[in-house]
């Protein structure tokens, strides 16, 4: 059953609320009933998990790639985080962490194998994906104050 025809199951029929029953009218003084939407058909669960599957491998590769070449030119100019001082180098560690922690996310998001049932799939990752990107961004921009606040190469 889709949400529309639960939503006009409950409301009684065709998306409205039978006569005088809730309707909102002044004489039985009834809440009138809301009725979501309907969703659109590429928002459906089946079609959003394909989508993050497939669109989070991508983001997945792009994830790590930019990390490692950050990283890579940061350790090929010759920084470390041991030059930091221990506030920086603490956040350099917290960005870090959630630079990794938000990949594994990512990955997990475009892994193609469900866990359970298409909806509860689709839900997981959904927030695992938007959890995930919102912690790279995060966890980048920590990093990256924490060894711009560093000592100049």
């Amino acid at each position: 059953m889709t949400r529309t025809e639960i939503m006009s199951s409950r409301s009684g029929g065709e998306g409205s609320a039978p006569e005088g029953a809730g309707s909102g009218s002044p004489a039985t003084g009834g809440a009138p009933i809301a009725v979501a939407p309907a969703l659109h058909e590429l928002m459906s669960p089946e079609q959003n998990v394909q989508r993050i599957m497939r669109t989070g491998t991508v983001w997945f590769g792009v994830a790590v790639g930019a990390t490692a070449v950050v990283l890579g030119l940061l350790l090929s100019a010759g920084w470390r985080p041991a030059m930091l001082n221990p506030s920086e180098g603490v956040l350099w560690w917290v960005g870090s962490f959630l630079v990794v922690l938000s990949i594994g996310l990512i990955g997990w998001s475009g892994c193609p194998i469900l866990e359970v049932d298409v909806p509860t799939a689709d839900r997981n990752k959904t927030r695992t994906m938007q959890l995930g990107t919102m912690l790279f961004i995060v966890g980048g921009a920590f990093a990256m104050f924490a060894v711009l606040m560093g000592p100049a190469l």
